[in-house]
């Protein structure tokens, strides 16, 4: 079996995630065959896998950080929530159902030996496992019901490097607290703490260390700098939602629904120095943007009722009257249609008016479609023209299917097993597909920002585009580097080698 190591964090967003993605890129670079696991994940933001199956999106950042081709193995239960009670729950890449927590909570038993299979599988096909915890693991209320963070670190006989993010302040608290809720069992898997997003003088810091180091009887593996890093986030705490900037010489808004998934899609288009991609949630903040777009959602009639009540559809509609564009992936490609239907209640029930700017009818049905494809603009209309004929890849992650009227325009054909699909519809500077990773093709994304650079009657011959694969590899990179030279490598290797005796 594989040697483990496990990163908990004393919060979300400590930083858990790119810690494991470096790590696992540190081992790659070592001439170690390593892997990352996550138990169980709560994320908005997921991935099909070339099996069809649906993962968390920071255990495929991982996956690709030690250069493997992710796998469900990895991340054997995500739960995606479709409100503030409920989520719907995948296990090993399947639609198990829509819970509450409570209703989750009952089928532990059953959740755990499929975590345990999975995790057995994996381990006997690496050389080591990078495992991450979830949120806190000291939240007294909920350790009863633990199956990500010690329950799984007991459970690997993992070892446990503890994170803490100094950016947000308290982190001596937060690490001390931490551990003084543990369980003794559950401290002596704690092998040691990094200290997560420094900024200033290591020399000012050291003598806290030393404190700490005193307090717990733990030693500070290292004190990783804060690193402006662009790799994929995993859930809605994505720092990307409160930029502002606005130095791109085309303005492209993303409407920040409630529940938004997927917002990697826009990554690529972000790359591009002439365009500046920012969130939008007010009305206020709405601005005079050249480009809508409306991303992924969990629940795309809440979201659209979202849209109503706070006045963005109403500038959604205003801009589109002005014969400016809009693009939607998804669960927005949906809301551009002109109604919504949910017989069965999979997402909000009843039906409704969509925003009417795509001729199209979305129904949701009990089946989820989950699929790679890959496929080619048709003759496409408008402002994006020059998309015609393009290719692209992506991946379909979707509950409801759109009926087009007749007459409506496909602006995409995707290959999806034996035979070609209708994908997405464009009508003048309406568009609408259901491939995520769209915008990913170098091709697309400059096509897009050449397009709005003339509208606005400036030059579109210097836009440089991006490989989003060669530039993922060296954000990896960059990310390891980073970590080797603020940990004891030594050390973490020693804690990896030793392992624990937990359980013997």
């Amino acid at each position: 079996m594989a040697k483990a190591i496990m990163i908990q964090g004393t919060m979300s967003n400590a930083g858990k995630s790119l810690v494991a993605a470096g790590l696992c890129r540190i081992f790659k670079q070592d001439g170690l065959r390593a892997a990352p696991f996550k138990a169980q994940n709560m994320a908005l933001n997921s991935f099909i896998t070339r099996e069809g199956l649906e993962m968390g999106r920071a255990q495929v950042t991982q996956a690709e950080a030690a250069g493997i081709e992710p796998s469900v193995l990895m991340n054997p239960i995500l739960l995606k929530p479709t409100n503030d009670t409920s989520s719907q729950v995948i296990v090993c890449g399947e639609v198990m159902e829509n819970m509450s927590a409570q209703e989750y909570y009952k089928h532990k038993k059953e959740l755990v030996s499929k975590v345990k299979e999975s995790y057995d599988q994996l381990a006997a096909m690496y050389d080591i496992i990078v495992l991450e915890g979830a949120g806190s693991p000291a939240e007294i209320n909920l350790k009863e019901n633990d199956i990500v963070n010690m329950f799984m670190a007991k459970l690997a006989k993992a070892p446990v490097l503890l994170v803490g993010d100094i950016d947000r302040g308290g982190v001596f608290a937060s690490i001390v607290g931490t551990m003084q809720l543990f369980e003794p069992e559950e401290r002596e898997l704690v092998k040691g703490i990094l200290i997560n997003k420094f900024r200033g003088d290591l020399s000012i810091l050291k003598p806290g260390l030393d404190q700490l180091t005193e307090m717990i009887q733990k030693p500070v593996a290292g004190v990783i700098p804060y690193m402006h890093l662009d790799i994929d986030d995993e859930d809605s705490l994505s720092e990307r939602f409160y930029k502002k900037d606005t130095a791109g010489l085309v303005d492209l808004a993303v409407i920040r629904l409630p529940r938004i998934s997927n917002f990697t899609d826009f990554n690529a288009l972000e790359s591009i120095p002439s365009a500046s991609v920012r969130y939008v949630d007010t009305a206020a903040s709405f601005g005079e943007p050249d480009l809508i777009l409306l991303p992924g959602t969990k629940n795309t009639m809440a979201d659209l009722l979202w849209m109503r009540q706070n006045g963005l559809e109403a500038l959604v509609l205003k801009h589109a009257a002005k014969g400016k564009p809009v693009f939607g992936i998804c669960g927005g490609y949906q809301m551009l249609g002109r109604t919504l239907k949910d017989p069965y209640g999979v997402e909000h029930g009843g039906e409704m008016a969509g925003l009417g700017l795509l001729p199209s009818t979305t129904v949701f049905g009990r089946d989820k479609v989950r699929t790679r494809v890959s496929g080619t603009f048709e003759t496409v209309q408008g402002i994006f023209a020059q998309l015609s004929g393009v290719s692209f890849e992506g991946y379909e992650i979707h509950m409801g299917t759109s009926l087009l009227e007749e007459g409506a325009v496909l602006s995409s054909i995707a290959e999806t097993g034996e035979f070609p699909k209708a994908d997405g519809l464009n009508q003048g500077n309406i568009y609408g597909s259901y491939v995520h990773g769209i915008f990913d093709s170098e091709k697309v994304a400059k096509t897009i920002v050449s397009a709005l650079l003339r509208a606005k009657g400036l030059d579109d011959g210097q836009v440089a585009g991006i490989d989003m694969a060669a530039y993922k590899e060296q954000q990896y990179d960059l990310l390891a580097d980073g970590i080797r030279q603020s940990i004891d490598m030594d050390l973490l290797y020693q804690i990896v080698e030793e392992g624990v005796n937990y359980g013997k």
